[in-house]
């Protein structure tokens, strides 16, 4: 699964050209954002939410997170009247990150205003990685996909911009195939996440160069 996004192939975009480009193709009335997420921490430079997670204020984390609920609810309002659906294809590794307890929450809250979310295993799918693990994969509708790039201290870098419609026609194939693997993202948050205690946060140190 997910061959063409084996090596070095794929139209590479930095950071700014990547999220120029993914806003114009998302604009152009699509009707698919797909999306399947595997790393398991990340850092969110920007977002007042992980940065106050990383902090180890927890609390204030949790309710800068619902701060924007009016936001996201316009977001996909305005998707749902366009005919936009969003899924996203969370695997996870547990016991869960720090990092990964906190997207979770966010991931409520999108599920919550709309988006469809489900969570896979990674152990469900140790087959397909025994090369190596699943891209960062984004598709927007039949026009483009991204395997969305990230630096050594995991921050995103930019993508790898695919615009080949056979390529895309296969990988949203086989993205349909893992979602519908997974489980719904309810069932596991009320089951992984919810009784558990607030993360110990370890700084994340820069990268060795």
């Amino acid at each position: 699964m997910f061959e063409c996004f084996r090596g070095s192939s794929g139209e590479v975009l930095s950071r700014d050209d990547y999220l120029a480009d993914f806003r114009r193709v998302h604009a152009s009335g699509i009707g698919l954002l797909a999306k399947i997420e595997r790393g398991q921490t990340f850092q969110e430079p920007g977002s007042p939410s992980w940065e106050a997670f990383v902090a180890g204020d927890w609390p204030r984390a949790l309710r800068l997170l619902e701060d924007e609920r009016d936001a996201i609810a316009s977001y996909f309002r305005d998707a749902s009247g366009r005919g936009l659906a969003f899924r996203r294809l969370r695997v996870v590794e547990l016991p869960v990150s720090p990092y990964l307890q906190w997207e979770m929450h966010m991931l409520r809250l999108r599920s919550e205003l709309g988006e469809e979310i489900r969570v896979l295993d990674a152990g469900e799918i140790a087959d397909l990685e025994r090369d190596a693990e699943l891209p960062e994969v984004v598709v927007l509708g039949s026009s483009v996909m991204y395997a969305v790039i990230y630096d050594d201290d995991r921050k995103g870098a930019g993508a790898r911009r695919f615009t080949d419609p056979g390529q895309i026609r296969r990988t949203t194939a086989e993205f349909e195939a893992l979602f519908a693997r997974g489980e719904e993202f309810s069932e596991f948050f009320e089951r992984e996440i919810s009784p558990l205690e607030p993360p110990t946060v370890h700084r994340p140190s820069p990268a060795v160069r």
